[in-house]
């Protein structure tokens, strides 16, 4: 299971980063419109700062502050410098897998986030969900909002 996790989340920073790449203008990144109250740029940032919080530093023990007011508050980041960042986040939740083994998925996560007590696997799937949630609604912006 460990191996598929590695996978899947390999494969989805991939379509992040192509979903970033496909947007015509920069500009529209950062664009807001309408009852779409955060930008793709936005989203972009805050499932990189997820991720290199509780997979690459809490899981993997790499070195990293997350500031999410930062990663729904900052604007016109250069699209070179989130996608370094995406690569470094593959990097790091690729060898934060390749340490782990499948006996993880059952035991217990170290931090509450929910209220209560879950497993490894659990979270794991729950950051699974929350990623592919949020780059959908990045394809949706850059269809909506990217128009030529």
């Amino acid at each position: 299971m460990i191996e598929s996790f590695k996978i899947l989340f390999d494969r989805e920073l991939d379509k992040l980063e192509q979903e970033l790449k496909l947007f015509r203008s920069t500009k529209n990144l950062w664009r807001v419109e309408g009852e779409i109250s955060n930008s793709a740029g936005n989203l972009a940032i805050h499932l990189i700062g997820n991720l290199r919080t509780f997979i690459a530093h809490e899981m993997g023990g790499f070195d990293y502050t997350r500031n999410r007011d930062h990663e729904f508050s900052a604007k016109n980041i250069p699209l070179e410098e989130m996608l370094n960042e995406i690569q470094l986040l593959k990097r790091q939740v690729i060898e934060t897998f390749q340490r782990m083994d499948d006996f993880v998925l059952n035991e217990r996560y170290p931090i509450e986030k929910f209220g209560k007590p879950m497993t490894y696997g659990y979270f794991l799937l729950h950051l699974y969900g929350h990623f592919d949630y949020h780059l959908g609604q990045i394809n949706y912006a850059r269809r909506l909002l990217d128009k030529a």
